[in-house]
């Protein structure tokens, strides 16, 4: 599976997520992260998570031009 193509399927993703889906090596991923965010087709920023007490340390990444979901805000009433 293509790492563009799986980034676009769903929301931000780690890099060792991307590992686990795609099979392919971390070094490799990495490798093809860099060249994606030079092209200016996926954001990239080094995040920390904590899981099970377990520090998680990795690149997030999501790709560029998705359309967010915009959440629902009230109405502001009209005065008159």
């Amino acid at each position: 599976m293509d790492i563009l193509i799986y980034l676009r399927e769903g929301r931000q993703r780690l890099d060792a997520e991307i590992v686990a889906a795609t099979g392919i090596s971390l070094d490799d991923v990495r490798a093809a992260l860099a060249i994606l965010s030079r092209r200016g087709e996926i954001s990239v920023c080094h995040a920390m998570r904590f899981t099970d007490g377990t520090k998680i340390e990795g690149m997030l990444c999501r790709a560029n031009g998705l359309e967010r979901k915009t959440a629902v805000s009230r109405r502001k009433k009209v005065k008159p």
